[in-house]
């Protein structure tokens, strides 16, 4: 048999072959009503006010249940799914070259996904809770197991499409969540985090890419762009797999970084756990993977004490991870008798006890000095009594009452401690509004807070003699200082120069 005749397919295979794809086109293809498909793409595929309203509503639930954070909160947001089709829209229209899709289902989804990181960061700026929840931290470290998902994803959402399986798109809506990524961009850019802009912002681009190039490729085999020439094929095969490994890279590195700390943490214990006795035990260890060198902490509870110990787990690790290790173990020693371990181990528990509540109140102040606009440093506390003090920083435009709210709002998040936020020094005394002859009394009680936060007197000027002395009264009664000032004008509240005294918790 010649090298020409080997190479080429029996009559046979070429006989299954040929009724396969004539199967695949009748029964598969042939079942489907590509004109139905496209024009239900059309329609939802576009701009309108709809889609505007559900991006909104999306994006509002999802920051929410980031924040609270709340998994059952982040999944109502999933099921909005309203990026979904100017997504799938955009696939379709790569499978068929229809450029007029294309253009429309890149709009839409530029335009929502705009709206979406807008509103996010309008609601992070204004939110008292900017903390980075476990729901954050999980959106900022994309690897390639969620662009399998992502492409998994859009194949049945592709299908369900196609043929008509409604009840899929709920599961993989969830599977795929479009729009909590897009909260997380708005919330780095908020915090000015790039860590975790970039990461969230990295995850959304691998679903929005891998879900389109897959829709079109699943629409491809479907039958879908059945008029273009095999060389447009190619070209969509090439753009397929050059944009899934383009993506691949920087998945694969943090699916590489994942693996190495999994690893490298169980190394690091037995390391260290070999290096001392048996009857040694670890109590604490401590994985700063981020920094450079890494960094190790750890507390041996040990019989004896090995002061060589921190040099020769430093070489031996490094060696083993090849990477440069800043590592130090505290060794406290104990006995062998179970009670004399057993009081070492309550002790260093009191130890992280008291670690614990001084993080506790650094986490406190960092709260406080995030609501008022100032530095951490300028928060005076005092952890024994749980009390904060700080003095606003001047926003425009808002008002003594505004200030008021706002330390209200930082009492609620900061719970466990007593606040003391005052508005800035130079800001004007509340005004006395009279209806009746009887002054406002939600104005005395602002006056009362205003005076007591800043730690000086009001001066009552103007009206009568009786107005004064009561204005004057009713602003001690409600725990602030007042003086009893000049008759000339209406009545009227005045602040003397600030003092130099700063405010006390």
């Amino acid at each position: 048999m010649s090298a020409s005749s080997a190479s080429t397919p029996t009559a046979p295979d070429h006989a299954d072959r040929s009724k396969l794809h004539r199967w695949w086109r009748i029964w598969v293809v042939g079942g489907v009503d590509h004109d139905e498909v496209l024009r239900q793409i059309a329609e939802d595929s576009g701009w309108s006010g709809r889609y505007a309203f559900l991006i909104l509503v999306s994006a509002a639930i999802s920051l929410l249940g980031l924040l609270m954070p709340s998994v059952a909160v982040l999944i109502g947001a999933m099921l909005l799914s309203p990026l979904m089709m100017p997504i799938i829209g955009l696939g379709f229209g790569i499978a068929t070259l229809d450029f007029t899709e294309i253009r429309r289902s890149a709009t839409a989804l530029l335009a929502g996904s705009a709206i979406a990181i807008l509103l996010s960061v309008v609601l992070v700026s204004i939110s008292p809770v900017q903390t980075i929840t476990s729901e954050i931290a999980g959106r900022t470290q994309p690897t390639l197991f969620d662009l399998l998902v992502a492409l998994l994803s859009a194949v049945a959402g592709a299908y369900a499409l196609i043929r008509g399986r409604g009840g899929t798109v709920v599961g993989v809506a969830i599977a795929i969540a479009l729009m909590p990524p897009l909260a997380v961009v708005g919330f780095g850019i908020a915090t000015w985090n790039w860590t975790v802009f970039a990461g969230s912002l990295l995850l959304f681009i691998t679903n929005a890419v891998t879900i389109a190039l897959t829709a079109a490729l699943v629409a491809r085999v479907y039958g879908f762009g059945s008029h273009l020439s095999p060389h447009h094929t190619g070209w969509q095969l090439i753009l397929f797999f050059v944009a899934l490994g383009a993506l691949s890279i920087p998945l694969g590195a943090g699916l590489r970084q994942i693996a190495f700390e999994a690893v490298a943490q169980r190394q690091i214990r037995d390391t260290i756990r070999s290096r001392f006795p048996a009857e040694a035990r670890l109590s604490q260890l401590d994985i700063d993977y981020g920094a450079t060198p890494i960094r190790i902490r750890g507390v041996m509870l040990t019989p004896r004490l090995d002061p060589e110990a921190d040099a020769s787990l430093t070489k031996a690790l490094g060696q083993q991870l090849d990477r440069p290790i800043d590592l130090h173990v505290d060794q406290l020693q104990i006995t062998l008798d179970p009670g004399a371990v057993e009081a070492a181990q309550i002790a260093r528990a009191g130890n992280r006890q008291g670690e614990a509540e001084r993080t506790a109140a650094e986490h406190a102040i960092g709260q406080l000095a995030l609501i008022a606009g100032v530095a951490p440093d300028a928060v005076r506390g005092d952890p024994a009594a749980r009390t904060l003090a700080a003095t606003a920083a001047p926003l425009p435009g808002l008002t003594l009452d505004g200030y008021r709210t706002l330390e209200r709002r930082a009492s609620a998040a900061i719970p466990g401690w007593q606040v003391r936020l005052a508005p800035p020094a130079e800001i004007d005394p509340p005004a006395l509004p009279i209806e009746g002859g009887v002054i406002d009394t939600a104005a005395l009680d602002l006056a009362g807070w205003v005076s007591a936060r800043l730690d000086r007197p009001l001066r009552v000027g103007g009206g009568t003699a009786a107005q004064r002395e009561s204005v004057a009264a009713a602003i001690v009664a409600r725990g602030g200082q007042a003086e009893v000032g000049e008759p000339a004008g209406a009545l009227a509240l005045a602040g003397p120069p600030a003092p130099t005294a700063s405010l006390q918790p």
